[in-house]
């Protein structure tokens, strides 16, 4: 389960933002979450409970916020979602695609 590590890792940052802004209680967090770091909301939502616990973040509300996986064709300049790792451009059937949108992990923000 990776999302354990990855949860402990944006709590520190969480944390760190905190105190460089003087926060003495989070109320809630926003996060954006790529289709292609392949996260199960559920195991994130749970593990953000267990690293906040008795921390300022203790029962803060996580909104996560999925971001599709998009892909430009390198062949015909054509954007297309990413469904299912199925990296191959609808319209010309190219596969010399890049990843544009889908790859992300971050705190968007949070409320105090």
């Amino acid at each position: 389960m990776h999302e354990a590590a990855l949860t402990q890792g944006l709590v520190n940052i969480l944390l760190k933002e905190a105190a460089r802004h003087q926060v003495r209680s989070i109320t809630l967090v926003r996060l954006k979450v790529g289709r292609m770091k392949a996260v199960e909301p559920q195991a994130l939502v749970f593990c953000f409970g267990a690293f906040t616990e008795g921390t300022l973040a203790e029962g803060a509300e996580l909104i996560i916020e999925p971001v599709p996986a998009v892909a430009t064709c390198r062949g015909c300049g054509g954007d297309f979602e990413v469904i299912k790792f199925h990296f191959q451009c609808p319209r010309c059937q190219s596969r010399d695609v890049v990843l544009i949108q889908g790859d992300e992990l971050y705190i968007e923000s949070f409320d105090a």
